[in-house]
Formats: C-alpha cells, structure tokens, sequence
C-alpha cells in the first residue's frame, strides 16, 4: 500500500463504488475503511458532535485522536443531523447515488429515521443495504445492545480463557469487533458481485455474536460435531496452560514443532532425542491427547538454549518459532521494515503520523492511501454540492445547525 496519487496513480478495485458509511466506535469504522483502502469513495455520515473515538486521547487537536487517523482514511466527512427533516432529505439524496450504505445502529433507531431495510430497499432498489449488529434480528437477543466484551463473553471466547486460567479473561484485542468488521467487507462485496451479475441489489445482516460463534467454533467443535457427540466441545492442544511462550536461557520464545519430523529434530537439538521414541508423542494423536505433558516438557526443554539459538536452529529445520516482540519494538522489525506495512505520512492538520498499511499485495489493484482521515465534516460542502446543493442552500443548512462545516 502506498501514498501514491495523481492522475498515473492505479484505481482501485472498487473505484466508482459509493458507500454511505453510517456506523461508529470499531467494527463498521473498519470495514468501510478497507472498502475505501480499495478505492471506494466512502462517505462517513457522523453526528454533529463527531464519533466518539474521535475525541480519545492522545491527540495533537481535539477530534483528531490517534486511533481515528488510521481507522476514518480513505474517507470524506458529512456531519449532519439526520433528527432534522432537512438532514434526512440531505441523506436521502445522498442515498439515490449511492451503491452500499452500511450501518450499525439498532433496528428501532434506524425505523425512526426511515432508514430500515425494507424502506431503503422500497426507495432505492439499486442500494445495497448491510447492517452489523449486536445479534441476529429473527433471534430473542436481536434487540440487546453489544460491544466487544459482551461479546467476547456471550460467544464462549472469554471461557474458553477458563479452561486455561481457572477463570474467564478478555482477549487483549477487540477481537470481536475487527472479526465482524472483516465479515461485513465480505459481505459487502459478495453482494456487490451479485449485484454486478444479476442487477440485483440486497439486504445484509451480519451480527457480531453468531459471527464469533461460528469463528469459535471452526477448530473447538471438535467431537461435539457428531450426533450423538463423540468427545466434549475445544481443542485439547489450544486448552493447555502449557501452550505458552516459554523461558529460554535468556528471554522468551514461541517454539511450535507439529510434525513427526519437526519433533524429532526438536528433541535432538534439545539433547533429549529419546522423546522421540516415547510412545506418548509417537504420532499427532497420541501428542493431542498428552499435550500437556508434551507442553510442560517443551516448556522445561526451551531454556537449555538461548532465544537466538532456538530460533536460529528451528530455521534451519522449518520449525515454527518466534521470538516474543513487544508492539513497539515492530518498528524495527527487518520484515516490517521491508515490507512497508507501516508507513510515514504528512497529515494537512495533524501534521507527521504513521499509518498501517493494506497487509495484502494486489498485482493490478493495489490499495493505497488516497485521502487522510478527514476533520469532522470537512467535506460537507464538496459533498453537498455533487448533490445538487448550491452554496446558498449549503450556509442555510450550516447556519440551522443542520451540518458542520470545519473552520
């Protein structure tokens, strides 16, 4: 991903495709930001007083936070009350030139502002219309509220952390939210093809609970896939306490041999090639079902080698092994650095930041940054008026309150 731009500058893969970006805090933010990294022309509708990631802390002026430079690029600003008769005529007329409009907002907010489902879909046969909600909407839970702790929690995610631990925790992420944000640009863009194919346009729903379910579920159904069940829910060897970094002769250290192969070079270089032979670790299933004796020996094995010589050695045998990095120090890191993920720019406010780029290389589309995060309505009047507003429909709309205008 690059900063390239001017008229020599590759479309992107979604170059003409307009979407009305009408959700806040993470996971739609996300979404309708990779969908802008693809060239989209992505309108973030916010409130008059601006999403409220905008105004976290650090920041170098209010409004501008450090998490909403990376997470509202590749986006144009329209701040508008969509309460206001002339708001939602505003969003209206937004809605007739636009091919997506992606919210999450609960369904009876949504019905107040007439822009529900089937009453888009009645209006604007050619808008395709996603919703990324809490739970699904034809379920009991369809009007609760989520963020990404409940859900982590009502998912089985934080449990599975108990199996562990004794007790239930957080992953240290928004895992919930990012996992439902990559779904929607999935979503989205399925629809889009078919849309593309047939004429057709839709309606998406993609509810973060039933999304984390099914992500959980993928490796720890398990034998609790048969009817009748042939073993309990989870994987043994995700569940262990001993699948850890371990403690090497000087720090830490990822070390994963898998194969029959990988372990006996492991236990050689270990100084113990007889483990090789234990008929506990003779084949993957027999490893599976003593993992957590296989781990605890690992985990004693790891520190008669130093961090270097471990990783060095598991190189050169293609062991899976990392060293544990700290998130400051991927500034450095050699592949990072070469690969260009995470880039410096010049924002026209904010002045010099750095964003992370597209980790995904496309030969012909490469996605880029076209456009900085954008100050909370910056481009309410270049919007307007590709709709029609002349300017003195524009300061009318300003002086009511109705939009923001920056400056």
């Amino acid at each position: 991903m690059t900063d390239a731009s001017g008229p020599d500058a590759p479309a992107g893969a979604l170059d003409g495709v307009r979407v009305v970006d009408l959700t806040t805090v993470l996971m739609g933010p996300l979404a309708c930001r990779m969908l802008g990294d693809h060239g989209a022309d992505v309108i973030r509708i916010e409130s008059l007083a601006g999403d409220s990631t905008r105004n976290g802390l650090p920041a170098r002026t209010a409004g501008m936070s450090g998490f909403s430079l990376n997470i509202q690029r590749n986006k144009r600003s329209l701040a508008l009350d969509l309460k206001s008769p002339a708001g939602r005529d505003a969003m209206r007329r937004l809605l007739e030139t636009a091919d997506v409009f992606i919210s999450n907002m609960r369904a009876a907010a949504l019905a107040r502002l007439g822009l529900d489902a089937d009453t888009l879909r009645a209006d604007h046969p050619q808008l395709i219309v996603c919703r990324a909600n809490g739970f699904a909407s034809n379920g009991p839970y369809g009007d609760k509220p989520a963020y990404d702790d409940a859900i982590q929690a009502a998912s089985g995610l934080s449990n599975l952390i108990a199996r562990i631990n004794g007790e239930p925790g957080f992953v240290p992420a928004v895992i919930a939210d990012k996992v439902t944000g990559l779904h929607i640009v999935e979503a989205v863009l399925a629809a889009l093809f078919h849309r593309e194919r047939t004429g057709v346009a839709q309606a998406i729903e993609v509810p973060m609970f039933e999304t984390m379910v099914a992500f959980n579920l993928v490796e720890h159904y398990r034998g609790a896939v048969f009817e009748p069940p042939e073993g309990p829910f989870g994987y043994d060897r995700l569940l262990t306490p001993h699948r850890r970094p371990y403690a090497t002769a000087d720090g830490w250290v990822c070390l994963l041999p898998y194969t029959d192969a990988q372990f006996r070079a492991y236990f050689e270089f270990a100084g113990q090639p007889e483990l090789a032979d234990d008929p506990r670790f003779a084949d993957h299933n027999t490893r599976i079902t003593n993992i957590d004796a296989l781990y605890g020996i690992l985990g004693e094995l790891s520190k008669r080698r130093t961090t270097a010589e471990w990783v060095a050695y598991c190189d050169e045998h293609s062991i899976p092994a990392a060293v544990v990095m700290d998130l400051a120090e991927l500034d450095t890191d050699p592949q990072l650095t070469a690969v260009g993920l995470v880039s410096l720019a010049e924002h026209p406010t904010e002045g010099s930041y750095r964003y992370v780029s597209d980790a995904v290389r496309y030969s012909e589309t490469p996605t880029r940054l076209r456009r900085h995060a954008p100050l909370l309505g910056e481009h309410a009047i270049e919007v307007l008026s590709e709709l029609g507003y002349d300017a003195g429909e524009i300061d009318v709309l300003r002086d009511e309150g109705v939009i923001v205008v920056p400056g």
